[in-house]
């Protein structure tokens, strides 16, 4: 005993020198660790998120009883009952460190590591030791054990950018930590000793050692069955992995942080936990991923195999080796992927994408014309695919092909100026240049209702005649898109069918500088020279300008500023900001629906967009298509939801012969409206009778 007293003294003795500058234990009941901004979609669903550390900040109760049980048994036995330190382990920890000049073996209880990952550095020395035996006693004295473990579970590295428990159990198992199994909790709890030594992703092997040494020290302290570790030990690790944060719309995403970032700064955005309702409909931003992968996977199955494959092995790289920036998602049925060319035969390919493996057969590749796949593929060559279906860990898809064709959507509520949904390209993890946002294109004829709205404000009506004949401007001889000439024919139906020369006659009517005007008012901001064949669309606009330009039209007039985000607050609840709509009149009733007449020709028989007639639905809008056929627009809406496509190369090269706005861009439109109306079936634009009312004052057939 007296032995033990010395030592205890000589313990209180160290620790008075080593307190000295020690953090105050104040600090820690203040303490607010990083945690991760999310963001919510309209109906309050999460999507995104950013982030320093990854960790989601929960209570005691949300860590279910086996994962307190399994980081107690494993890390510190005694947690419940010691007071901060074990002192038999603490000294022989000094004892060794004192034998090892200078490296510090562990000893440490939960209590200590707390101290340390809150307060001390990473080095492993005897004088640190004695710091973090220092505050552990302070630590035990101010704080209860739940507390002191839920700061715990809420702070502890487990790997792969993953913070605290409940972070680290989504991440892992896409769970909450209230849900884990005796498995998966033991899992988790025996990272924390080697987060990067025992990844279940990056060395399995090790993890399931690890894991099942956690099963055999709860079954040692009495916590489980035999029945019960014997069932844990011999289970897979059985991963979930999370979704990578901000896959579903990272264009859209990116938007918001730099919009966050403007208003709140860098550091509060990634660090203070924030909660920010965008106005996302998850649902729509998922069906216009799809519209705008299937619409290019078509336009390039139209134009052929071009080849042109880039190879791993003639690059100089590793076969075994490789990963593409695709594979951060892991592949599943719907996804469009590039992979890499393992194994070929006559009549089969291997594709792997990421860890698992894509059969090609010749039913899958037979638009390309080739027969057998060595004709065409050659072993590391890089391809573009489809995943269709899975059986087992093996998928099944079809041959795909990125020419670099790319495609941007954006749609936004004409009510509210909430943007629903927004593609900035083919593929985020290649590109996240925004061509929603940031490309300025020209337009094509989809400029021409900047011209006609300036020719109604002069007073022209759409039942007035216009003379459709050779015309030149000085030097300047135009000619319309078919090549022909129609003579004499209606505003409207120079418009449905989207003639040049009655445009540039009608700019030319109104003076080119009132339509330059006509178009600044309703939002758009490129500098626009006064040169007359802008009225056939040579001005270059993005697609968000020009989305919440064509809304006008069906709002009666009225400009209402697109937005992405609705309200943010702090992570305890106070809101930050509640941004309220921008509204602004642009032009009167009168003209806006006298232009709704013309846009909705174009969706009539006869009209460049008379496919989307199918849609059985009031829906108006406008085709462009530009020189050379570089650029291919459509410009659309319901009542409800304007809708803008573009197709194009980044490079400006031609998509092709007749790749016109109605052949590239009109189907993906229709596709994601198809989704956007389904919901509405009596909408009617202002001044029009609803589909049901009109039935009924329709006169009985005979």
């Amino acid at each position: 005993m007296a032995a033990l007293a010395i030592a205890v003294g000589s313990l209180s003795g160290l620790m008075l020198v080593y307190s000295v500058n020690l953090p105050q234990i104040q600090d820690l009941e203040r303490y607010q660790p990083d945690t991760i901004t999310e963001l919510y979609d309209v109906h309050g669903r999460p999507f995104g998120s950013f982030a320093l550390e990854r960790r989601v900040v929960v209570d005691y109760s949300a860590f279910s009883p086996l994962l307190r049980q399994a980081v107690i048994s494993i890390e510190d036995k005694n947690f419940e009952s010691h007071g901060g330190v074990n002192v038999f382990r603490v000294l022989g920890a000094i004892y060794h460190d004192i034998a090892s000049k200078g490296r510090a073996q562990g000893a440490s209880t939960l209590t200590m590591q707390l101290a340390r990952n809150l307060f001390l550095s990473s080095e492993r020395t005897g004088n640190r030791k004695l710091q973090e035996i220092f505050l552990s006693l302070q630590i035990e004295h101010a704080f209860t054990k739940e507390q002191i473990f839920t700061l715990y579970a809420n702070q502890i590295a487990l790997g792969h950018g993953t913070f605290g428990f409940e972070a680290g159990s989504r991440y892992y198992f896409s769970k909450h930590a209230k849900d884990l199994t005796l498995p998966e909790a033991a899992l988790l709890a025996g990272l924390p000793k080697g987060p990067t030594e025992f990844s279940p992703i990056s060395n399995p092997d090790r993890a399931f050692r690890r894991r099942n040494q956690v099963i055999n020290a709860m079954l040692e302290d009495g916590a489980i069955t035999a029945a019960q570790a014997d069932a844990a030990r011999t289970a897979p690790l059985g991963l979930h992995l999370e979704a990578p944060p901000n896959s579903v719309a990272p264009w859209f995403v990116e938007e918001v942080r730099r919009e966050l970032e403007r208003r709140f700064g860098a550091d509060r955005v990634h660090e203070a936990g924030l909660k920010v309702e965008t106005t996302l409909d998850l649902d729509l931003q998922q069906t216009a991923n799809r519209a705008v992968l299937d619409g290019l996977a078509a336009y390039e199955r139209r134009h052929g195999w071009k080849g042109r494959l880039l190879n791993v092995p003639a690059g100089g790289l590793d076969i075994n080796t490789f990963r593409h920036p695709d594979w951060t998602q892991a592949a599943a049925p719907g996804m469009y992927m590039h992979g890499l060319v393992t194994g070929i035969l006559p009549y089969q390919a291997t594709v792997r994408l990421g860890s698992r493996d894509l059969i090609l057969t010749p039913e899958s590749w037979s638009w390309t014309k080739f027969k057998t796949g060595p004709e065409f593929l050659h072993l590391g060559d890089i391809v573009y695919v489809h995943v269709t279906g899975q059986s087992g860990n093996t998928l099944a898809g079809t041959l795909e092909q990125d020419s670099g064709a790319q495609s941007s959507l954006l749609a936004m509520d004409n009510s509210t100026g909430d943007v629903l949904a927004l593609v900035g390209g083919r593929d985020f993890n290649l590109s996240q240049f925004d061509r929603a946002t940031q490309a300025e294109r020209q337009t094509g004829s989809s400029f021409k209702p900047y011209v006609y709205t300036a020719a109604v404000e002069d007073g022209v009506r759409p039942t007035d005649m216009i003379l459709d004949a050779p015309t030149s401007f000085g030097s300047y001889t135009p000619h319309n898109y078919e090549g022909n000439f129609l003579g004499d024919i209606t505003i409207e139906r120079a418009f449905a069918d989207s003639r040049n020369i009655p445009a540039l006659k009608l700019a030319q009517r109104v003076g080119i500088h009132k339509v330059i005007d006509v178009t600044h008012q309703f939002g758009v901001t490129s500098n626009i020279p006064a040169f007359l064949p802008v009225a056939l669309g040579s001005v270059e606009i993005n697609l968000l300008e020009h989305v919440a330009s064509y809304s006008v039209f069906p709002n009666d007039g009225i400009r209402v500023a697109p937005r992405l985000i609705r309200k943010v607050t702090t992570s305890d609840g106070i809101p930050l900001t509640e941004p309220t709509p921008e509204v602004k009149e642009v032009t009167s009733v009168k003209t806006a629906r006298t232009m709704m007449t013309l846009l909705k020709s174009v969706i009539a028989p006869g009209g460049t967009g008379a496919d989307a007639m199918s849609l059985n639905h009031p829906l108006g809008g406008k085709t462009g298509t530009t020189s050379d056929y570089t650029d291919a627009w459509f410009m659309g809406f319901s009542p409800s939801v304007t809708c803008g496509v573009w197709v194009g190369y980044d490079n400006r090269q031609p998509l092709g012969d007749k790749e016109t706005g109605a052949h590239a861009a009109l189907p993906i439109w229709m596709d994601f409206m198809r989704a956007a109306i389904a919901d509405k079936p009596d909408e009617h634009f202002p001044g029009d009778l609803p589909a049901s009312q009109i039935a009924r004052t329709m006169p009985a057939s005979k």
